[in-house]
This record gives C-alpha cells, sequence and structure tokens, in this order.
C-alpha cells in the first residue's frame, strides 16, 4: 500500500483545523453519564396516540437487544465501566427500546423520566458468566451462520458504545444479538495516545472473545467490524491469531474496518504478517474525514488508512494486489461535523451491503476500489466500480 499524502495545508491552517477537529469532537451536549445504563423500572409507557398506532400505519418504539464483552474495569459505585483495564473480560446483555421515525443517526439518552418517542434507553440489563454469554451469542447466529462484533474507536464510554451499537442493530435491522467489544478507551479529546495504548493492550482479550465464539461449527462467518482506532485493534488482533497459527480462526472472519485510524506503514506491515485471507479485508474510506486529519497531525502528518483516495490509479492497483475492498462512502451524509461517523449511517444501508458482500463471499478474489453510491441505493445496487477490479492473482 502506497503512502498517501495530505492535503497541503501551511502548518499555521493544519494546527487550526485540528484545533477545530479536537473541539468538534469534544462536542457542546453533555455526555451520558453511566446512570444511562441503569434499566428503566416500569415498563415504557407509551403515549395515547402513540399506543393507538399499534392498531394503526404509525411507527412504535421497537426493541433491539444487545450482548457486550469488556476489559475496562466496573465502575462499582455508579454501576458502568470506567477506563482502567481489568483483569478478566465482562459479560453483559441489554435490551434496549428505540424510538420510532428516526431522521439521522443521532442518539438521544434516557432522562429520568424516559419519553420512548424520542429517547434511546435501556429497559434490561443483566450480567452473565462467559458460557451463558457464548450461549446467548449462539443463540443469536443468524441463518446463515453469521455473528457480529463490534469495536468502538477512540474517545468513547462504554454507555456511549452501547448505545451506538443499539443504533446500528436498529437501523440495519439485525437478527438476533449483535455483539459490542468496548476496550478501555479514556473517553477524553485528550487521551488519544492512552487510547492507542489500551487498543494495544486489549488484543488478547478481542482474541479471546473471537476465539471462543469459532469454536462453535453453528458459526460460518464471524463480521469484525472496527470503527476508527477500534480498526486498528481488530487488524493488531488477527495478525496476533496469525501469529499463533490460528487459520481456523481466520478462516472465519470477515474484517470490516471503518474510516479506519491507521497509519498507511503500519497497515501494510499488518497485511505482510497476515498474509491472504479467505474473505478479502473491506475498508470503508472517505476523503474528506477530518477526524483523521488531526490523527494525521497528531502522528507528525503520517498518512492514515481512512483516508485514501480511490481516484488515485495507485491506491487502486494496491488494492487489487494486497486483495482489498476498499469502498469510498464519501456520499452518506456525516453527523458529527467531521466526516468520521458516515458507519453509522451506513447501517440503513444494511440490506445492500450484505447482498453486495454475500454476492462476493463465493468469489473471495474479487477485490479493489469501488464507490458507494448513496443516492442510488434504493433503487440498485448502490456500487459501482473504480477503475479495473480483476479477479485473484
Amino acid at each position: 500500500m502506497t503512502e498517501q499524502r495530505l492535503n497541503g495545508f501551511p502548518m499555521g491552517a493544519k494546527a487550526m483545523l485540528v484545533a477545530i477537529g479536537l473541539a468538534m469532537l469534544a462536542g457542546c451536549a453533555t455526555r451520558p453519564s453511566p446512570d444511562v445504563l441503569n434499566p428503566v423500572h416500569q415498563p415504557v409507557h407509551l403515549p395515547a396516540h402513540l399506543n393507538a398506532s399499534l392498531h394503526s400505519d404509525e411507527a412504535a418504539p421497537s426493541r433491539v437487544s444487545v450482548l457486550a464483552a469488556t476489559n475496562r474495569s466496573l465502575d462499582t459505585a455508579r454501576g458502568g465501566f470506567g477506563s482502567t483495564w481489568a483483569d478478566n473480560l465482562t459479560y453483559e446483555q441489554y435490551a434496549f427500546s428505540v424510538p420510532p421515525g428516526r431522521k439521522d443517526t443521532a442518539i438521544t439518552y434516557p432522562t429520568s423520566r424516559p419519553d420512548p418517542e424520542r429517547q434511546f434507553a435501556v429497559i434490561g440489563r443483566k450480567q452473565l458468566a462467559k458460557d451463558a454469554f457464548v450461549e446467548e451469542a449462539l443463540r443469536s447466529t443468524q441463518s446463515d451462520g453469521t455473528v457480529g462484533i463490534f469495536v468502538h474507536g477512540y474517545n468513547y464510554s462504554y454507555q456511549e458504545a452501547l448505545f451506538r451499537t443499539a443504533q446500528i442493530a436498529a437501523d440495519a435491522n439485525i437478527p438476533g444479538s449483535p455483539i459490542l467489544f468496548s476496550w478501555p478507551s479514556a473517553a477524553a479529546v485528550a487521551g488519544y495516545v492512552a487510547d492507542r495504548d489500551a487498543a494495544l493492550s486489549s488484543r488478547s482479550d478481542l482474541d479471546s472473545l473471537v476465539t471462543s465464539l469459532s469454536a462453535s461449527g453453528k458459526v460460518k462467518r464471524i463480521i469484525l467490524f472496527g470503527h476508527s482506532m477500534g480498526g486498528f485493534l481488530v487488524m493488531e488482533t488477527v495478525r496476533e491469531l496469525k501469529l499463533q497459527h490460528r487459520d481456523d480462526v481466520i478462516g472465519k472472519l470477515a474484517v470490516i474496518l471503518a474510516a479506519p485510524d491507521i497509519d498507511v506503514d503500519v497497515f501494510r506491515s499488518q497485511l505482510k504478517d497476515i498474509g491472504r485471507m479467505p474473505m478479502p479485508i473491506s475498508l470503508l474510506v472517505s476523503k474528506d474525514d477530518r477526524a483523521l486529519v488531526a490523527s494525521s497531525f497528531i502522528a507528525g502528518e503520517r498518512a492514515r488508512v481512512g483516508r485514501l483516495d480511490i481516484d488515485d490509479p495507485v491506491i487502486r492497483e494496491a488494492a487489487l494486489k494486497e486483495r482489498l475492498r476498499v469502498i469510498d462512502i464519501t456520499s452518506i451524509q456525516a453527523s458529527d461535523g467531521l466526516g468520521h461517523d458516515r458507519y453509522a449511517s451506513l447501517a440503513k444501508f444494511g440490506a445492500q451491503l450484505a447482498s453486495f458482500e454475500s454476492g462476493r463471499r463465493s468469489s473471495a478474489g474479487d477485490v479493489g476500489a469501488y464507490v458507494f453510491d448513496a443516492a442510488g441505493a434504493a433503487v440498485a445496487s448502490p456500487f459501482r466500480l473504480a477503475g479495473r477490479v480483476v479477479g485473484s492473482q
């Protein structure tokens, strides 16, 4: 994979852009406390007009289930999880009430009197032993043997990652319970370096989770979806599995990296160690991801994989050589003002994505560069080729 240069901003402009980006990452709204993890003690009572909508064509709040595994330390005082590292994984199961009629991916967190029309809310929570967790995961396996794991990125708290997983599950209409793997992010804008260390420290725990699920013959495919720095953790975990000669596990993995915050040269090194995977790695990239501009600046202006330019013929050829599916998702609207959270909006195109991916699963050599056309997604396949795409070499 060749190194891609960033746009040539003057140093002062770059520093200002990074400062703006970090400020936007911090956000203006108050971030949710662990209190949002407390289940609503009484059933969520629907307003009269929503109750009536159960007998009409109007949408009512839906419910989704999420499984979570974390190596964060337990916050016994508030019932959540912190940013320090635990010696063992904790396993949980959640049920969510999801508001109807949402127009975007923004999450409105519950207040002391949850409003099911506008707010997500936890309506059930229980801790599980490892064996029970695996049983629940196997019970949620899709008919084709697929189970999905979401690995969040930098600057996420446990509760933010959990609610985001619920939003994705609801919008993608995922059957069963998707799995969140939450590593001990500091959940602070200034915690970038600490988060990178925490991600590296979490490789063995994610390895353990993936290996536990793959041990069942019922599981045919594990979608390992990593966002931002979570993509770095996913790649390091797959590399660790390869060095352990766990080809039996790797053979079940479908790796998807959304806006991966990975140095281009580091990624090349990871690919070299991992080698060719039975199911090619998919990269969801966008050229205007300003959060990755900030990340690149922090890293000494090192190019990030999530900003690869598929219009560059060198990038297209590299995708073929490395057997990657590089998909430009710039056409999808972002809600964070940075272009970094497009993956959350992509969930509503779940059916098209599943069709695209499964259609190529039988021909794992079908790799190259694609453009996701959000405008055409409703009437036809939203994927169109960017340059020449060939079969396996």
